[in-house]
This record gives C-alpha cells, structure tokens and sequence, in this order.
C-alpha cells in the first residue's frame, strides 16, 4: 500500500481538479492561495503531496481503495432491486457479486434494456405495488432508487402505513414482507431537506418500526470512485436488527485519483478505447452558432452581451449564477451531472470539441456503463434510462462494502 501512497503524492492537479475535489469555487481557491492555504506550483497546477492538509485530498492519498478490490463474497448471496431503470445500480451490484434474483421497474423501455443485456435477469415489469414479495425467500438484500415524495402528515409522528400512496411505501413493504437481512436505499442529495427535513425523518421512523436500524445516511461523490462526472447520491443502508451486533459497514474507500470527461470519451484508464460513434440529439443552427463561440469549460458568461440577452433571454435579467446554461463541457474536468436530456437548456452538456450534445455512448460513459450495454427504445428514452441512473463504478464501490458486512454477518453468526 506504501506504493501506492508514494505514487500518489507524486501526482500533479489544476486548479479547477482541486476546486472539484474540495467542493469549492475557483473564487474560494483564490482567497486559499491569498491566505496560503494552498500554495501552487510556477506552471499554476497543484502536488498533492503539498495538499495532504486538505482531508478530501488525504483520503486518496492514503486510501485503501486497492483493499476494498478484494472483497467478494463467501456465498451467494440473492437480491432485489426496485426501481431499477436502465440498470446502472444492478451492474454495480453485480459486479460486487450480488445475484439478482428479480429486478422491478415500470418503464417498458428500461425493461427491455435489462432483458437485451441480461436475458438470464427475472424482469417484473410493470407497478411495483400489485407485486407480492412474500413469495421470496431467502432473500439476503434489497436495493432501491424510491422516488423522492412528500408525505400526507395526519400527524407528528409518521408511520409505516401513514406513507401509504408513495412509493416509498413500496420500498418499505418489500422490506417488511422480504425481510432481507441488509437494504439500500438510493436517492438525490435534495431528500436531506426535502419538506423541511420531515421527509426524511418520516423515513427513518417507518425503517425502525420495521425492526431495521440506519446508518447515517451520506451523500456520496461520483468522483472519488472512477465515475468522471460531479454527480451527488444520497444513500441509506439499513440493517436488520437481529444482525445489528455483526455490524463493520464502512462507507467506500475513495479512488487514488479523479477522472475527467477525457477518460470517459478517450482511450485510457476506463476505457481500452476511444468512445464509439452513436445516435445523438442535435442542436437547431442558430444554437449551434451560438454555442461554437463557448469555449471549454465554458458557459453563457463566455458569450458577447448581445448574444447572451439572445440566447438567455428572461433568464439574462434573472438572479443566480446559471452556469449551466450554454455550457460546453472541458476534457480536464469531470462532466457536471448529467441529466434526462443533453441539450436542455438551463442544464447544457455541450461535447468538449465539437459543438453538439452528447451522443448516446458519450453520455453512458460518464456514467461508467460499459460499451456492451446496449439500451432501447427510442433517443429520448435511452437519454433518460441513462441521465437517471446510479453511475455503475459508484454501485460497485458502494456494493462491494456491502458484501464485506454481508461476509461479516455470515462469518459471526
């Protein structure tokens, strides 16, 4: 592991790689070299043997992401995944060593992705809550996407049957009927707040009635596990009570490095190629004239002011930073979170060189979906299944410990 540590210090960053990993702006590293919290180097990148004060940088310095490869598992140990969309959670999953015993999901598109790549997958296609989970058995985990609700609050105190209608219902219901010994649940950084906070303490009140115990939810950043793109999940591991005693969950060790959208499109450590060509959405010509004059890495801000009150229109006279808009992604930084569509407005993913949204391969790259992962359906949907999805390298990073406290459990009892 010393080497490892030793090859890491070694490594050089930009500016806009540190701001990524401290989760600051470049206005804030601005001030930090002012104050010398940080001192660059003459040719203006970082070492990161000179930033090993930060905490985010000395966990990959000193990580021990190349242990967490060698967890599997001792057993097979069977699955159930909800919501499981285009399936970037389920390959994770996979890869750590989960077997999928069946996945649910409604969309017809998403189902048709998993049975094309997985025929061998049990697919229950359609609402989750006319499925009845009683009859599965054995069932070591359950992992699941719930959408984020509010909830109807008859009173102070929610339970399990006061969330009824949601399909957070759901999710619970499984687990009560299933009673997996483990369960994950996914979701977007906004449930922390969602309604105030009550959203979320409504949760964790249904998953002690259960008899499940949480662990302090986190919010996990794709890029310190090989994902190139600034995407953020929120994720709740529950363990039954029974087992509490067996518990060693650790959240997954971070990556020695962070990946750019250039390891993502380019031959290099994630891929043995160079992305292949696919189908694409387009961008109408006057946009695309307008957004040939954004360079990388850049937005609306880059534009002239005529052309930004064309381009912009009522948001021009709009409060906020809006960096989203017109934005043309750089091959040295990690993509910005990629949503439902490349070439929304408000939320730009402009290709670094060329000026046009992202292809279909391109966007299932930054979010680390193998090239052999073919998806269905038409552009739209494949655009959805994917902008939707838990980046694959992130549900392996989170599968794997996952599978260290499912050996744990069955090693001690």
């Amino acid at each position: 592991m010393k080497g490892s540590v030793i090859l890491m210090s070694e490594k050089f960053i930009s500016e806009t790689l540190l701001a990524d990993i401290m989760s600051v702006s470049k206005r804030t590293i601005a001030s930090w070299k002012k104050n010398e919290k940080v001192k660059p180097l003459k040719d203006g990148r970082y070492s990161l043997s000179d930033l090993i004060h930060l905490p985010p940088v000395n966990a990959m310095v000193n990580s021990q992401w190349d242990e967490d490869q060698k967890i599997k598992p001792i057993k097979k140990y069977n699955s159930i995944e909800l919501f499981a969309g285009g399936g970037g959670l389920a390959i994770g999953l996979e890869k750590a060593g989960f077997n999928a015993v069946a996945l649910n999901e409604i969309d017809k598109n998403a189902c048709a992705t998993l049975r094309k790549n997985r025929p061998n997958w049990n697919v229950l296609e359609g609402d989750i809550s006319k499925i009845d989970f009683t009859q599965y058995k054995d069932i070591d985990f359950i992992s699941g996407g719930f959408p984020c609700q509010a909830f109807s609050y008859a009173g102070n105190q929610l339970g399990f049957e006061d969330t009824r209608g949601s399909l957070f219902f759901e999710f619970a219901r499984a687990i009560k009927e299933i009673k997996p010994k483990v369960f994950l649940g996914e979701n977007v950084r906004g449930l922390l707040t969602h309604d105030q906070g009550k959203t979320l303490e409504a949760i964790k009140a249904v998953i002690k009635e259960l008899g499940y115990t949480l662990v302090e939810p986190r919010v996990l950043k794709a890029i310190f596990y090989r994902v190139p793109q600034k995407r953020e999940r929120l994720f709740l591991v529950g363990i039954r009570n029974d087992l509490l005693e067996y518990n060693n969950f650790k959240w997954p060790e971070p990556f020695h490095t962070v990946l750019t959208v250039k390891d993502a499109l380019k031959k290099g450590v994630l891929y043995e190629s160079d992305c292949p060509e696919s189908k694409g959405q387009v961008y109408p010509e006057r946009k695309k004239q307008i957004l040939s004059m954004v360079p990388q890495g850049g937005c609306w801000v880059n534009l002239p002011d005529d052309i930004q009150q064309e381009y912009m229109q009522k948001s021009y006279f709009m409060g906020g930073g809006k960096t989203g808009m017109a934005r043309r992604l750089s091959y040295d930084s990690p993509s910005l979170t990629l949503t439902c569509a490349p070439a929304q407005k408000q939320t730009e993913r402009c290709h670094p060189e060329e000026t046009r949204p992202l292809t279909i391969r391109e966007y299932a790259r930054i979010q680390t979906f193998p090239d052999s992962w073919i998806f269905t359906g038409s552009v739209s949907s494949q655009y959805k299944q994917i902008g939707n999805a838990v980046p694959v390298n992130l549900a392996h990073a989170m599968g794997r410990r996952l599978i260290a406290l499912l050996n744990n459990i069955e090693i001690s009892q």
